[in-house]
């Protein structure tokens, strides 16, 4: 019945959009080319003559007792709500479930012992197009004899940051004491998305991901890595998209825990009005009708329902941004409802939004932490006004395909899901799609393990039939 429906809603645009699309079907010839490295100067005033200081820095993370003082106060002075009775998460965070996480937040969570977590990694700081730059660079503990360890990059998203890595390094970096296959080793490098944790945010208008693939590639470079693998969620999704169609001769592979495809054409319209009739002729598997339908409640309705957040931070992020940065309470219950929603959408049926389900608070409280510390909210939030203000479909990079090989984790309780099927019409050469049993958004905190074995099988694959050599 929903299917039925949604084919008379639908049928109006499909028609409308047929003469739209033939049209362009004959404009637009497919070919194969790159994506322009941007080259930008973000820093402050004017660009300096002298050249740029291309040194890394060791860097650790540190907070004054002034800092965490004025934390406490801020803790303590909060002004609750009431929440409706019986709303659980459907209103957003549950303000009687936000008061235990700020008592614990007072009473119990260490966060100078999560700064000794933060730093057990070797983290440094280093100047690209004119803003600072912070990562974490983890090499392997031991090498057996003869072996190298392959480089790979790994770029988060919002509201996360470069802590959302820190339990699935240890699988890729060292995975035989985990029980995994050592036959590809790791060396993990985490940026922070210039504008995220601790790096520097951008002092200019226009950073998008194009931007920081660009960044990003400058980076790997500087390191010395002149091949490396890359993986990303969220907008490290798109940075790494990006960067693979910058640089497709330097990228041997994309890992991906999330795919989202912006130039829709005839052919996925036709696919949401039939798909749940006709899989089979759109390269629907089962398992991609049951995440896809009926698509009214799991498509539209589900992208309203989540994206007002969005819309915000793509059009105005200064002034929500302004009270999130002032108060940690707010920061936190604008930060706590993505981890509830992304990670299960049901968990919105529970008061405590099933928080502590998956994660532990001192995880949760730490990512806030950062993002509190640091002072990021605001430059973190305008990422989207930088990639979404002209439009969806409007840049080229969304029009360009990706030659490199792909490998894509599926997870059932991602926001939206995107079929292979949509998948390889943006990314020609998918090594590996692969349905993943259980985890959502936040994989990499979430589902190390899963995620972990799922680059290790792709990058198998990628070397063994050396695929990026047949680029």
């Amino acid at each position: 019945e929903f299917c039925s429906s949604l084919a008379g809603i639908m049928l109006l645009e499909v028609f409308l959009v047929l003469g739209t699309v033939i049209i362009y079907f004959l404009l637009s010839k497919k070919k194969e080319e790159t994506l322009p490295f941007k080259e930008g100067w973000w820093g402050k005033g004017q660009k300096p003559d002298t050249e740029e200081d291309t040194s890394v820095r060791p860097f650790k993370v540190e907070t004054t007792e002034e800092e965490l003082s004025d934390l406490f106060r801020r803790l303590n002075q909060a002004r609750f709500i009431e929440p409706l009775e019986n709303s659980c998460f459907h209103y957003g965070t549950n303000t009687v479930y936000l008061r235990k996480v700020v008592s614990y937040w007072k009473n119990q969570f260490n966060w100078k012992k999560q700064v000794e977590v933060l730093n057990k990694y070797p983290q440094f700081k280093t100047k690209i197009q004119g803003i600072d730059i912070h990562f974490v660079h983890v090499k392997p503990p031991h090498l057996p004899e003869g072996r190298s360890a392959k480089p790979l990059l790994m770029v988060h998203g919002w509201p996360g940051s470069f802590y959302e890595f820190y339990k699935i390094i240890p699988l890729l970096t060292n995975p035989a004491s985990h029980g995994l296959s050592d036959e590809h080793i790791f060396e993990v490098i985490c940026p922070s998305i210039p504008g995220y944790g601790f790096s520097e945010a951008p002092h200019k208008k226009g950073f998008n991901s194009v931007s920081a693939a660009s960044v990003f590639y400058e980076l790997m470079l500087r390191l010395g890595f002149n091949e490396f693998y890359t993986q990303g969620g969220d907008w490290g999704w798109l940075i790494c998209t990006n960067l693979a169609q910058i640089a497709p001769n330097r990228v041997k592979g994309l890992h991906l825990n999330l795919v989202s495809v912006t130039n829709m054409g005839f052919t996925h319209l036709l696919s949401i009005l039939l798909g749940c009739y006709l899989p089979r002729l759109f390269g629907f598997q089962d398992e991609d009708v049951r995440r896809m339908f009926p698509f009214l409640k799991k498509g539209l309705y589900r992208i309203l329902l989540e994206s007002g957040y969005a819309h915000i931070q793509a059009t105005k992020p200064d002034t929500v941004g302004c009270g999130l940065n002032d108060s940690p309470v707010g920061l936190a219950a604008y930060i706590l409802e993505k981890f509830s929603t992304w990670t299960d959408v049901e968990f919105q049926n529970l008061e405590d939004g099933g928080l502590e389900r998956k994660f532990n608070l001192d995880d949760l409280l730490t990512n806030i932490m950062i993002y509190w510390v640091s002072g990021c909210i605001v430059s973190s939030m305008r990422f989207y006004k930088e990639n979404l203000q002209k439009g969806i479909g409007t840049q080229k990079h969304e029009r360009l395909t990706v030659q490199v090989p792909t490998g894509i984790a599926s997870f059932p309780n991602e926001v939206m899901h995107t079929p292979q099927a949509w998948a390889q019409k943006k990314y020609t050469k998918i090594v590996s799609f692969h349905f993943m049993p259980r985890g959502g958004h936040f994989a990499a905190l979430e589902e190390p393990e899963l995620l972990a074995e799922d680059i290790l099988q792709f990058v198998a694959k990628v070397e063994k039939e050396q695929l990026w050599r047949k680029k």
